[in-house]
């Protein structure tokens, strides 16, 4: 799964639920103000509960910023990260 999740997660063969995610994972990361109900009921429609859709936009959101807090800094990416953010190979 990690391997195919490296290539990019629209052709990792993931549920209907956790390549909803992803794609609000991007719209979040890239175009946040973009982000609206719409997104919220169609995270729903997949099967996720209110709890669910707190707790990944947390994570998220905690992610986001911790990565912005690093950009910001200027700390150096780690030796197994490219600077797009895919997995370099060992």
């Amino acid at each position: 799964m990690a391997d195919r999740l490296a290539r990019g997660w629209r052709e990792a063969g993931l549920s209907e639920p956790d390549e909803a995610l992803c794609a609000f994972t991007e719209k979040l990361t890239l175009h946040p103000a973009q982000c609206d109900g719409s997104d919220i009921a169609g995270l729903r429609a997949v099967g996720l509960d209110d709890q669910a859709i707190s707790s990944a936009t947390q994570v998220i959101a905690y992610f986001n910023y911790i990565n912005r807090i690093a950009d910001g800094l200027g700390v150096p990416l780690e030796s197994w990260l490219a600077a797009d953010g895919t997995i370099l190979e060992a």
